[in-house]
């Protein structure tokens, strides 16, 4: 039966349960409607919010930071940023859960207002053509039964995250650290499945398009590529799973492109289109959107344009304090125990410094189980501190050497945020 997105409850399937659901129509129609009466955007959000389940409102630690909490199908209360389409920021405190990200608080992150309102899984296919021998048309059960599956644990995370930190502030979704997470993801090699169309010589990249279009005429639609190396390595994967139960509607169903190490404008939902490609794809959000400067550090002075930039690529090396927030207060004279993840692109972490003097020493934490090198890394160590105020930081190692500045780094678009995370604690 066709899976419905809904404002509220789980999966809704067309069993003649609809009484008293509002679907994101309902939704939309009230946006409007507000705006037609003369609200602003923001009112009109709020009121949207509202009918999905408004919850509370929290404040991020940056100008114009207060948000909404809102509850939608298959999700505990997010950090609402936007309505149509629907961007959710995970509440930081999730990540102090453990090192998996559990489904119903994993950030939700669209380009295209015009999102799919209802899936058939039976009728569901996913089409790969282009520059291959034999184009297929696959259903979900023949993903799943055909080919041998397999499963990653990886981060997704988006390319904007920690944006509302810039200074200067840059356009884009103002996101705190919540726009990422970390799943076990289940499908199947994509690799496996190109080798079953038979990809011709001279390919060069492999394009990924979704069941979300765009609202309107002259929006480009959201392709991503890949370059064909890269599919075919045996990691890109295509997933129907996600720890260990169907993806939720929001993050992708029924099948979401998986790229480990890489930024989430790459982990294309809803997938149902593959093409391989003989000449480089030169699309808009590749060719122009979701663009570095193209320099060792991914930066330029802050306010300034790059002469030069490439498009995003592996994610870099970040680590976090989840056991305490800013301002936490903590016993003086006895060890208090510090929690955190650290992850990068793929090299896996080496190792985690903590210091608890705004710098000046630093002590190594201990890391806990390693769920593979595309994971969160989970870490602690323990502080014993003096009374008073102490600036607490956290720095990641990668075992290729990578580390995280000192400096915030910029760039226009506010990408690639990864300086070294501090939070003060007062002990008493």
């Amino acid at each position: 039966m066709p899976v419905f997105l809904c404002a509220r409850g789980a999966y809704h399937r067309a069993i003649g349960m609809e009484t008293g659901v509002i679907d994101r129509r309902q939704i939309l129609a009230g946006i409007s409607a507000t705006m037609l009466a003369g609200c602003g955007r923001r009112q009109a959000e709020e009121e949207a919010g509202k009918a999905a389940g408004l919850a509370d409102r929290v404040t991020l630690p940056f100008a114009n930071g207060e948000r909404p909490l809102v509850t939608y199908p298959q999700k505990r209360p997010m950090i609402g940023l936007t309505v149509r389409p629907p961007q959710l920021e995970t509440p930081f405190s999730v990540f102090g859960e453990g090192a998996i990200t559990p489904n119903d608080a994993f950030f939700v992150r669209y380009h295209m207002a015009d999102i799919p309102l209802s899936i058939d899984p039976a009728a569901y296919r996913l089409a790969v053509g282009g520059h291959v021998k034999i184009p297929l048309s696959l259903s979900l059960a023949q993903l799943k039964t055909d080919f041998a599956p397999t499963e990653i644990v990886a981060v997704n995370q988006c390319s904007g995250n920690s944006r509302g930190f810039s200074d200067p502030r840059v356009g884009g979704g103002q996101l705190a650290n919540g726009a990422m997470g970390n799943a076990r993801w289940q499908g199947v090699p994509l690799k496996a499945v190109l080798e079953r169309a038979g990809v011709r010589g001279g390919a060069k990249q492999v394009t990924f398009n979704g069941l979300d279009n765009p609202p309107s005429p002259g929006i480009p639609d959201f392709v991503k590529a890949l370059d064909a190396d890269h599919a075919l390595d045996g990691e890109v994967m295509l997933a129907w799973g996600m720890n260990g139960e169907d993806l939720p509607f929001l993050n992708g169903y029924p099948l979401r492109l998986i790229v480990p190490g890489h930024y989430g404008t790459y982990w294309v939902k809803h997938l149902s289109d593959i093409m391989v490609t003989d000449a480089e794809y030169d699309g808009y959000w590749m060719k122009t959107a979701y663009r570095i400067p193209d320099n060792d550090c991914a930066c330029v002075a802050p306010g300034t344009k790059p002469d030069k930039t490439r498009p995003i690529g592996r994610l870099n090396i970040r680590s976090f304090v989840t056991s305490h927030i800013d301002g936490a207060v903590v016993n003086a004279g006895t060890a208090t125990e510090i929690k955190g993840i650290a992850f990068d692109g793929g090299t896996g972490i080496a190792q985690v410094l903590v210091s608890g003097d705004d710098g000046r020493s630093w002590q190594p934490a201990a890391l806990g189980e390693d769920l593979g090198r595309y994971s969160f890394r989970e870490w602690r160590v323990p502080l014993t501190l003096g009374k008073g105020d102490h600036r607490l930081k956290v720095r990641a190692v990668g075992r290729g050497g990578e580390t995280q500045p000192q400096e915030p780094r910029w760039n226009p678009p506010g990408y690639m945020r990864n300086v070294v995370e501090a939070i003060t604690l007062r002990a008493a």
